[in-house]
């Protein structure tokens, strides 16, 4: 039996980690009229970074909201990649960028390159402007809101776009089904709506030895590497393959820059 009621009230809420959940509530809180707002929301299932108001990623504490898209320990594989490929000076872009967090975590591994980020939510935009320069982070739909000059100058785009076929949201756990923007998690029919449209115009925006990064599923990355294939992208620093990281459940694509 627990000693401790914020422990027991968060273990009979179903948290796994409920110590250190509490450990994390009581560090953040201002008061106790606070941690028990927070309890509540937190034990009412409210994912517990939005409750925290932060997210840990790659050693950093990114900014979250409600409704926006949280982080997840697999995304660490796109920065890993990115990282490694980048070059000294070399412009990353990180489209659908959501709260910031690849575009932080590679600008931490890699201050000698040049990030910027776009995505289409607001709020998202909001809180990677708190972390990022904000001026260069962006709000609208996929490539819309990037300004011309950085036209054919991109060494790595990193996009973790949503990839969730529509009809398996309704399977995803509650924290993020219920939690979490619809548009951040729907990839359409397949969910590789998003992937043919950052395709269709990556190649414009693509450095010639540039290279494209995108996060999957493991299953769909065969489909994800016929539909780079299909695209015609030409082989940057890296001939297109992918990669895996069983134990982050991380997979990433990784494909050319200019179209052939």
């Amino acid at each position: 039996m627990d000693d401790d009621p914020l422990t027991a009230a968060l273990r009979s809420a179903g948290c796994v980690f409920a110590e250190e959940e509490a450990a994390l509530l009581r560090a953040e809180c201002r008061d106790p009229a606070d941690l028990d707002a927070r309890l509540a929301r937190r034990v009412a299932g409210e994912p517990l970074e939005v409750v925290l108001g932060w997210a840990g990623f790659d050693g950093l504490r990114v900014p979250v909201a409600p409704g926006v898209f949280v982080p997840r320990r697999r995304s660490l594989l796109l920065v890993e990649v990115a990282a490694t490929l980048a070059r000294p000076g070399d412009v990353v872009l990180d489209l659908c960028c959501g709260t910031g967090a690849l575009a932080a975590a590679v600008s931490g591994r890699r201050p000698d390159v040049e990030v910027w980020a776009a995505d289409l939510d607001a709020a998202a935009v909001a809180c990677a402007r708190r972390h990022l320069p904000p001026e260069r982070v962006l709000h609208g739909d996929l490539f819309a809101p990037l300004p011309p000059d950085l036209r054919s100058r991109v060494g790595v785009l990193i996009c973790n776009a949503p990839y969730v076929p529509t009809a398996a949201i309704g399977a995803m756990p509650p924290e993020a089904r219920d939690h979490e923007a619809r548009h951040a998690l729907d990839g359409g029919a397949d969910g590789h709506e998003v992937h043919r449209r950052v395709l269709a115009e990556a190649g414009g925006w693509l450095r010639s030895d540039g290279v494209l990064l995108f996060e999957c599923a493991d299953t769909q990355a065969a489909t994800l590497l016929a539909l780079v294939d299909e695209a015609g992208l030409v082989p940057g620093r890296h001939e297109a393959d992918s990669e895996a990281d069983s134990e982050a459940d991380g997979t990433v694509v990784v494909s050319g820059g200019q179209p052939a």
